[in-house]
């Protein structure tokens, strides 16, 4: 849209059923680039049935890293939308809300385990 600028946010959780592994580290390797389209696929349909949906942009996985159990990893994320006129405004709180209410109380995430107390949106 003219005029619309595009604004960021965090999102960060952990998988409670992802091993990390090291190559989960290193932002080009295989493993990296196969885990965030996965994320990616999971992600995109939670944000374009959200408060944002018409505005979201993506979202793109910054970070793989090590969880406090053998199976966890801790996902950090940068993700996007077009803050315009359509888009009342940024509500974290809401957005928070919203991806907890579709992963059924931030626990799960496809076929992926979620620790409910690690989901946060900071806008």
């Amino acid at each position: 849209s003219p005029g619309a600028v595009t604004e960021h946010f965090t999102l960060n959780f952990t998988i409670t059923n992802l091993r990390f592994t090291t190559d989960l580290q290193t932002p080009n390797s295989r493993k990296f680039r196969s885990t965030e389209k996965i994320m990616k696929h999971y992600l995109d349909p939670l944000f374009k049935r959200s408060s944002i949906g018409s505005a979201y942009t993506g979202c793109k996985a910054m970070r793989f890293r090590s969880g406090r159990h053998r199976d966890d990893t801790k996902v950090d994320a940068v993700c996007s939308y077009k803050d315009n006129a359509s888009l009342a405004r940024f509500d974290r709180e809401k957005l928070h809300q919203e991806l907890s209410t579709m992963t059924s109380n931030a626990t799960k995430l496809g076929h992926y385990s979620l620790d409910r107390n690690s989901l946060h949106v900071h806008g």
